[in-house]
């Protein structure tokens, strides 16, 4: 089931078929620091494997995140942004919002997301840092066409 939510000019919106997967696949591969060179397949195939959230100014689309999740005890949250032209707006915060209160997604036990710079806008919206990191693990393929800047740290780069 599609879900809106509005505040004044800006609509965030669930509607798989209103997402300009152009651009999101502009901003993701070219202008994120997480996503540098994602192929648009990749970007394609993330969204259909997920719940998305559009946000949009009249038919416009300015932001865009998406939530991984099994519905019923865990939730990424993951390509959280809005365009330049529109940040400052507290439309990412409201994403975020809408996001944790979507109506399929009450009751999981944990709520996840990695950033490197937007901690405070999380912090708003209740996430913390991991309480016990060392039960956290992951797996990295170095042969992904991504060129995300936090390998390139974790390996001295």
């Amino acid at each position: 089931m599609n879900e809106e939510w509005r505040r004044g000019e800006y609509l965030i919106g669930t509607d798989r078929a209103r997402l300009d997967v152009g651009l999101i696949h502009e901003f993701l591969s070219e202008s994120s620091y997480w996503a540098k060179n994602r192929p648009r397949e990749l970007v394609e195939r993330s969204i259909e494997h997920s719940l998305c959230f559009g946000v949009y100014h009249g038919e416009r689309q300015v932001g865009f995140a998406r939530v991984i999740t099994d519905y019923a005890t865990f939730a990424w949250i993951a390509d959280v942004f809005v365009i330049e032209e529109f940040r400052g707006r507290g439309l990412a915060k409201w994403l975020c919002e809408v996001m944790l209160a979507h109506p399929e997604l009450q009751g999981l036990r944990r709520w996840v997301l990695a950033t490197k710079d937007a901690h405070e806008l999380y912090r708003r919206t209740g996430f913390q840092e991991l309480l016990r990191p060392e039960r956290w693990m992951e797996r990295h393929d170095p042969a992904t066409v991504e060129q995300s800047d936090y390998w390139a740290a974790k390996q001295g780069g």
